[in-house]
């Protein structure tokens, strides 16, 4: 399944994922520096949850097409629990 944004939905990723990016440059900058374990950890926390973030809104929008390709039934022979097996796995990967 090729996973296709639009629109609002694909601005929002990634606005996320640059972000994130931006989160984890200034992170790396702060270890560099040497800066306060406190602040750089805040910042790795910051960058963790737009990763999620970013994450979640894929696979949600991966699951909507998932849900509109077994509706038309063009996956390929893949069964509801094959499909639902490969959805579980994917939100497994973000826990």
């Amino acid at each position: 399944m090729e996973l296709q944004f639009e629109g609002d939905d694909l601005k929002s990723v990634l606005n996320r994922l640059r972000r994130a990016q931006g989160q984890i440059s200034g992170v790396i900058k702060m270890i560099e520096e040497g800066r306060d374990c406190e602040d750089v950890v805040t910042q790795l926390a910051a960058a963790s949850r737009a990763l999620d973030r970013a994450g979640f809104a894929i696979i949600a929008t991966g699951l909507q097409q998932c849900l509109t390709d077994a509706e038309r039934g063009q996956r390929d022979g893949e069964t509801k629990e094959q499909m639902k097996a490969r959805l579980e796995k994917l939100f497994l990967s973000l826990a």
